[in-house]
């Protein structure tokens, strides 16, 4: 195990950047005696000499422990507010320029394009660049065909009758929207990435600097600086929202955009949920709860992912105090967060919704084991609690516990089918 934390996780972090402590070491480890057996390595010793000698190994270790998880849509305040922008704030541009960074298997730069397809951008406008670590991946993507686990939530099915068809190897994306996404592999630390292109207006970075360390994430976000347009904007996962602001980078104030501007900050509006006040249930289907990530990639680890819709508390006070939970998360402000948390338990009692978000914020700031804490008393009060048992399950996996995270999996699938 320690030669496995100390030359394998001290090379992941040397050539991508990743914290090994943000993954566990079982997860390194596991990808170790994975590609120890499919390259014929004896031992950790002899493996460790094939990396020296041989750099695709190397990519290949990486392939190993960034392993995708994404699907289409996932993120649709981000792309709401995106429509906006381009609409609004980009209105006189000829074209504007985007970028996807970790893009994954194609589903976050395609998503891009289809939101402002569907928003009435004219395609001649959409320029999206989608870069990824892994080879893989980006074949993948080239190939624009999926298969249903791309396809989460309510509104999968217009969104394919819309821009897919259906062929023998899965669902099939329009040439429209392919046309207007430029795949390349290439990595955030490598200094001739993007080498000579102009700065984009938008970039995408979704959950990838929680996998950095302190300076490793200050170095990140000076790169993403140098790729946006000094008017542009960047979004980013709910758990680096706190970054952001601390880096002087002001909110665009659109609830659970996660969104910032480089520019100085715009007006404020006053803050409301998606719905324009507090709407009754807050459980959205388990479809559409985050599962936890890998490095690189749009998974939500330590990542708040709050719902469009608030909860719906019975009293005033706890009402208060839930609603300004929200606009605090909104804005990465998590310990305020956490203390409004505290208020609407205590005017409350008992509550299975706000334990789920005592959970969250506590996993958004790495501390695991009150996360784990609020996620299990959120499901001891309502064991069918969607998103506590797939946030709980994500948690669990990245510790190393599969057959947890598969247990509670499981669980959220039948309350699915059982709902659905």
């Amino acid at each position: 195990m320690n030669a496995v934390r100390n030359r394998f996780g001290h090379l992941l972090k040397a050539r991508i950047g990743l914290d090994a402590g943000s993954i566990g070491e079982a997860a390194i480890e596991r990808a170790v005696r994975l590609r120890c057996a499919a390259s014929g390595a004896v031992d950790d010793d002899d493996y460790w000499k094939r990396l020296q000698q041989h750099p695709a190994e190397v990519q290949a270790l990486i392939e190993a422990v960034v392993v995708p998880e994404t699907w289409f849509y996932r993120y649709p305040e981000s792309l709401a507010a995106l429509a906006d922008a381009v609409r609004e704030r980009f209105k006189d541009r000829e074209t504007v320029r985007i970028l996807s960074l970790p893009c994954s298997t194609g589903e976050e730069p395609y998503s891009i394009v289809m939101a402002l397809l569907d928003a009435g951008v004219d395609a001649e406008r959409i320029v999206v660049d989608a870069v990824d670590i892994s080879e893989k991946v980006i074949d993948f993507a080239r190939r624009a065909v999926y298969r249903n686990n791309s396809f989460r939530g309510e509104a999968q099915g217009p969104l394919r009758e819309r821009h897919f068809t259906q062929t023998e190897r899965g669902q099939a994306l329009s040439q429209r929207v392919v046309d207007r996404v430029r795949f390349q592999q290439g990595n955030l630390f490598d200094s001739l990435l993007l080498a000579g292109a102009a700065p984009y207006d938008v970039v995408f970075c979704r959950n990838l600097l929680i996998y950095f360390d302190a300076p490793t994430q200050e170095r990140a976000v000076k790169i993403l600086r140098r790729l946006t347009r000094s008017d542009g904007l960047m979004f980013v996962g709910p758990a680096e929202a706190s970054l952001l602001t601390r880096q002087g980078m002001p909110s665009i104030g659109r609830a659970h955009a996660f969104a910032f501007s480089l520019a100085r900050a715009p007006e404020r509006q006053p803050w409301r949920t998606t719905q324009g006040s507090i709407p009754g249930s807050m459980a959205p289907p388990a479809s559409a709860a985050p599962a936890r990530p890998h490095p690189a990639r749009d998974r939500s680890l330590r990542a708040v992912s709050p719902p469009t819709q608030a909860p719906e508390p019975s009293s005033g006070a706890a009402l208060d105090a839930a609603t300004e939970l929200l606009r605090l998360a909104d804005l990465g402000r998590l310990e305020e967060a956490l203390a409004a948390c505290d208020r609407w338990l205590a005017a409350s009692g008992p509550s299975a919704d706000a334990y789920y978000f005592q959970g969250l914020l506590h996993d958004a700031a790495g501390r695991l084991q009150q996360a784990q804490t609020g996620y299990r008393k959120a499901l001891y009060l309502d064991p069918g609690h969607a998103r506590a048992l797939l946030q709980l399950a994500a948690l669990l996996e990245s510790q190393g516990d599969i057959e947890g995270a598969r247990r509670l999996k499981a669980r959220a699938s039948r309350k699915e089918r059982e709902h659905g």
